[in-house]
């Protein structure tokens, strides 16, 4: 017969953003608890709102599998000595599966014999099992923890009450000074406290005092109450998937209602609008059928619908504060110039080891413009670039920025524009900040593009350069991101991004060698290149490509970065060709004896001399091999690799008419500098060595 377990922590109200995780977490943990203890389940069932995370496990099975099993201990020659003696190796052996010496036998493993005792243990009850939860839930990790009375202990916020059930039954244990029990808590100020008969009467009994523990649900009531507002109003209402978490998170019972603003705010830009609403006050913003913003908004309150009049009259006045600073802030911002906003930035610190705002962006601006060239850019795309990257930082100084800064690049954007800047001056400015998450959006154009790459790139040049590089999961600049970022944009414009020849260009700018951090950027690029080279490896993990795939590819010699993501799926691409392994197989022997050539001829040009040639094969590697490697485009990754299928069966044939070790010297080296030569060819592609072939 099996049973159900319900376990509830409860807790001061947890951060909207950590809500989901740690619910994702606590199911996990608890599954695996259960797995480790062979207790059988069926379906585990998450619960979650800003005061509790919970669990219902259904199917529980009574007890523990039993275990039978058969103990293998040490060879037969260690356990016993000549005269059938038991050694203490033995003894130890028995002792430690709960048997004796008279327990043991022998088995044979290949023509080995080892002791062996037979090993019953019997399982406990679910009971018994279960009082371990309360390390499942002391394991549980945050982003931050805090400590709370006298205790040491950390948590993600202070324990209010512990519920754990086995069907009916509470399941004793205790963390710090709570003691499980049967009952709960409901809504904060709707309910009031509830006992469990069931573990199964968890859902139910809570919304009674006003709790949806299911977010799901939760989630669904919020999309449909602000639905019917919609249709009842003909509204239209985006919904935020962000935002609808975040309020799901924030609540314990929803109740939609709507409000109103003066449509004099409407003069506003709609971002200012739109985050005055969203980021500030976790309102949803309310459009007419054909997109332009309404004075209204929607909001959920954490409760039922009594007085919700005066709930929105109070949300109203606390908006029309912020609009009414978001008006001011506009309108002081129009008396500003942008050459007097960047003269400003002379005294904003960047970093206080770095330098100032200003100062990053006169680096930004060499660095753009090097890119700028080397991906293509128009003579009109530079000379934009040049003008975006003399004041993208500009609006950093105005008071709109200062009070809602999540409109960094979004004002800069309408006050160049304001101001008669360039159109493509004025998308770079709000373009450079993207993609602001890891997966998000990326800069459509291509000056943006560039000034994205170019600003980013900056940023972990010169934080790497005054020693401050992620470890861990220690990233407080976010460098990582930043880095994504730009590999990202590389790969989404398909742009050439040699990583060695741009490197050098850098530390030649003027700007880069007057720098007080010169010796840094010097000593630090080749930890950026590799740094670079790891988001590389991100983005193509995230495409499921083979971890020794892409070692292969990032261990060539290729700089390109573009090249190294072309290489990982062309390659990823053929692991199922019948001719893969072969290939494969025969590249990597080159490789192999390419590299004792290197040593052996170090000192000496190794050069291919026809007329040392003993046998047909060598003759016909060596020409297939030129012609090849004259068609082969380097630009075309799939040449490239066709190409290796190509010289697979003339290598074998190579190979097995040639000791390439010959006795005579100048036949060696002739040998080895041909296989070099294919090597330099292979490896410029990718370091197949690297590659598993099974």
């Amino acid at each position: 017969m099996t049973k159900n377990l319900l376990l509830e922590i409860g807790l001061e109200e947890v951060p909207a953003h950590i809500v989901t995780p740690s619910s994702k977490q606590l199911t996990q943990k608890v599954a695996a608890f259960l797995k480790e203890n062979r207790l059988a389940h069926g379906e585990v069932i998450p619960f979650s709102t800003p005061r509790r995370l919970a669990v219902i496990v259904k199917d529980i099975a009574e007890k523990q599998e039993d275990i039978e099993e058969s103990v293998k201990g040490p060879a037969k020659k260690i356990a016993q000595d000549a005269e059938g003696n038991w050694s203490k190796a033995a003894i130890g052996f028995a002792r430690g599966q709960g048997a004796t010496t008279e327990d043991i036998y022998f088995k044979s493993i290949k023509d080995v014999e080892y002791v062996y005792v037979d090993k019953f243990i019997s399982g406990k009850t679910a009971k018994e099992i279960l009082v371990g939860l309360d390390e499942v839930i002391t394991s549980m990790t945050f982003p931050v923890s805090m400590h709370w009375g006298n205790h040491s202990f950390k948590y993600i916020r202070p324990f209010h009450w512990l519920t754990a059930l086995l069907d009916d039954e509470v399941i004793p244990f205790k963390i710090l000074d709570i003691q499980t029990s049967n009952t709960s808590r409901g809504h904060r100020f709707l309910g009031h406290d509830v006992t469990f008969t069931h573990a199964l009467d968890y859902e139910k009994t809570l919304e009674n005092v006003y709790v949806i523990a299911d977010s799901a649900k939760r989630k669904q009531m919020i999309v449909n109450q602000i639905e019917e507002l919609m249709e009842a109003n003909q509204w239209s209402v985006t919904f935020d998937e962000t935002l609808l978490e975040e309020v799901n998170n924030l609540i314990e019972y929803p109740t939609a209602f709507y409000g109103s603003f003066d449509k004099k705010y409407l003069d506003l830009p709609e971002e200012v609008l739109i985050t005055s609403m969203k980021d500030h006050q976790r309102y949803f913003g309310v459009k007419d059928s054909e997109g332009s913003i309404l004075p209204y908004f929607i909001s959920v309150r954490n409760g039922n619908a009594e007085h919700i009049e005066t709930v929105a009259k109070g949300n109203e006045k606390v908006l029309t504060a912020r609009l009414d600073d978001g008006q001011f802030f506009f309108e002081e911002d129009q008396k500003l110039t942008i050459a007097s906003c960047v003269d400003r930035l002379k005294q904003v610190t960047f970093h206080e080891k770095i330098g100032s705002i200003y100062e990053k962006m006169n680096r930004v601006q060499a660095i753009a413009q090097l890119i700028g060239k080397q991906v293509g850019l128009t003579t009109t795309e530079l000379t934009d670039l040049k003008r975006a990257s003399e004041i993208y930082k500009f609006d950093l100084v105005t008071n709109m920025v200062g009070e809602f800064p999540e409109l960094q690049g979004i004002m800069g954007e309408k006050y160049a524009l304001m101001q008669g800047e360039n159109p493509a001056v004025a998308a770079a400015i709000r373009e450079h900040y993207m993609p602001i998450s890891s997966e998000g959006e990326l800069p459509q154009s291509s000056v943006g593009a560039v000034l994205a790459i170019a600003d980013k790139l900056e940023s972990v040049l010169s934080f790497f350069a005054v020693g401050r590089i992620p470890t861990g999961s220690n990233d407080p600049y976010a460098l990582r991101r930043q880095t994504y970022g730009i590999v990202r944009i590389i790969e989404s414009k398909n742009w050439v991004f040699p990583m060695d020849s741009l490197k050098e260009s850098i530390l030649a700018a003027p700007v880069i060698t007057q720098s007080a951090l010169v010796e840094g950027y010097q000593s630090s690029t080749p930890q950026v290149i590799d740094f670079i080279k790891a988001r590389v490896r991100q983005l193509l993990m995230a495409e499921s490509i083979r971890h020794d795939v892409i070692d292969a590819a990032l261990n060539s010699r290729q700089d390109n970065v573009l090249k190294l993501i072309e290489a990982s799926r062309i390659i990823n691409g053929h692991l199922s060709d019948a001719v893969f392994k072969p290939t494969i197989e025969a590249l990597t022997r080159v490789l192999n004896l390419a590299a004792k050539g290197e040593e052996l001829l170090a000192q000496t040009q190794a050069s291919v001399n026809p007329a040392l040639f003993e046998t047909p094969s060598e003759q016909n590697l060596y020409e297939s091999f030129a012609t090849i490697a004259t068609e082969s485009s380097q630009e075309n990754s799939s040449q490239s690799y066709e190409a290796f299928e190509q010289l697979q069966p003339l290598i074998e044939a190579f190979f097995n008419e040639n000791m390439v070790m010959a006795d005579n010297e100048a036949v060696r080296n002739n040998r080895l500098a041909l296989l070099m030569q294919i090597s330099d060819f292979v490896l410029s592609f990718a370091s197949v060595d690297k590659l598993v072939v099974k």
